[in-house]
C-alpha cells in the first residue's frame, strides 16, 4: 500500500506527434544504466521512437537528468510505487499506436523495433503481444533467452564486443510472449487496463498481462528472434525488500498456475508454429493437478 504524501507529475517534452513504437521504461534509481538503455534505442531504433520513462523516487539524480534530454517524456513519482502504478500513469503520455514496456537495464541492439514492426505487418491485425529476444550473461533455463555474457555491470559492459557479435544470436521465432520488452496495440492496452495492481510493485505482473490479453480474445503470442536486446538482469527487482506474493495471487484470481498458464496454453519457448493459434484452447480450463495446486494455496 502506498503512504498518502506521494506526489506523480507528469513531463511531456517529445515535439513529434506520429511516433512508431512508445518505449515505456520504469526506472528506480538506476541512473547509469538508464542512461545505457536510452542511449541504445537512440543509437540503434530504425524507427521514430517515443522513449517515456517512469522514474520512482529518482534520489539518484535521474529526474534532473531526464528533463535535460528534451526528447524524453517522463513521470516522475516522489516515492517508489512500482511498475504497476508508474507504467499505467504513462499511458497519457503515449503517442504511438503500438505501446511496449521494457526494463531500465536492457541494451536495444540494431533492428530490434524493425523486426517488430515487421512482423505487425505480416500479421495483419491487432490482436497480438511480442516480444524481444533477450541475450542474457548466465544461464537461467529460461528457454526464451539466448545466453552470452557481456557484463552484468555498466563498468564491466563490453559494448564494442556485443555489438560486432549480436548476430550470432539471432535465433527462430519462439511462442509464448510475456515478458519484456514486450509490444501491443494500444487498444488492448486499454481494454485490458494496463498493469493490475494487485500484483503490485510488480511481481507477476508479466503473467497477468498475458493472461487478461488471452482472456481478451489474444492468441497470437510470438517471441522474435530476430529483435534482440541484452538484459543485465533485474537490476531493480534485486533491492525490492518487500515483495507481493505474485504467484499466490495470480493463482487465486485466474485458478491456474503462472508456470502451467505458460506450458500448456502459450507453450513458452518452444518454436513458433502457426498451428499453435489454431490448437490453442478457446478458454483456460483446470486439471485436476491445477485445482489441486490452487487449494494448496489457499491452505498455506
Amino acid at each position: 500500500m502506498l503512504s498518502p504524501d506521494y506526489t506523480i507529475q507528469k513531463y511531456h517534452h517529445s515535439d513529434h506527434h506520429a511516433y512508431d513504437i512508445s518505449v515505456v521504461i520504469p526506472s528506480w534509481n538506476n541512473l547509469d544504466i538508464l542512461k545505457l538503455c536510452i542511449r541504445s534505442i537512440e543509437k540503434h531504433s530504425e524507427k521514430n521512437i517515443q522513449i517515456i520513462v517512469a522514474l520512482n523516487e529518482g534520489s539518484d539524480g535521474s529526474p534532473e537528468w531526464v528533463q535535460r534530454m528534451k526528447k524524453v517524456d517522463f513521470v516522475h513519482a516522489s516515492q517508489n510505487i512500482g511498475i504497476c502504478y508508474a507504467v499505467n500513469a504513462c499511458r497519457s503520455l503515449v503517442k504511438a499506436e503500438y505501446l511496449m514496456y521494457a526494463n531500465d537495464d536492457m541494451y536495444f541492439l540494431p533492428g530490434w523495433d524493425t523486426a517488430l514492426l515487421d512482423e505487425v505487418n505480416r500479421i495483419g491485425h491487432n490482436a497480438f503481444l511480442l516480444s524481444s529476444t533477450m541475450i542474457e550473461p548466465h544461464n537461467s533455463g529460461n528457454p526464451c533467452v539466448c545466453v552470452g555474457n557481456y557484463g552484468t555491470t555498466v563498468e564491466a559492459f563490453e559494448e564494442a564486443h556485443l555489438l560486432r557479435t549480436y548476430n550470432q544470436y539471432i535465433r527462430k521465432d519462439w511462442s509464448g510472449s510475456s515478458w519484456p520488452p514486450v509490444m501491443m496495440h494500444v487498444s488492448y492496452w486499454d481494454l485490458i487496463g494496463g498493469f493490475s495492481i494487485e500484483f503490485s510493485p510488480g511481481m507477476y505482473s508479466d503473467p497477468d498481462i498475458s493472461m487478461k490479453m488471452y482472456h481478451a480474445g489474444v492468441r497470437y503470442f510470438k517471441g522474435k528472434g530476430n529483435s534482440l536486446v541484452y538484459h543485465f538482469g533485474s537490476k531493480s527487482t534485486k533491492r525490492i525488500r518487500k515483495k507481493n506474493h505474485g504467484r499466490a495471487t495470480f493463482i487465486s484470481k485466474w485458478g491456474i498456475s503462472a508456470g502451467d498458464f505458460y506450458k500448456h496454453f502459450l507453450k513458452m519457448g518452444e518454436p513458433w508454429n502457426d498451428e499453435f493459434i489454431t490448437n490453442m484452447p478457446q478458454k483456460v480450463s483446470l486439471s485436476l493437478i491445477q485445482k489441486l495446486k490452487r487449494a494448496f494455496i489457499f491452505l498455506k
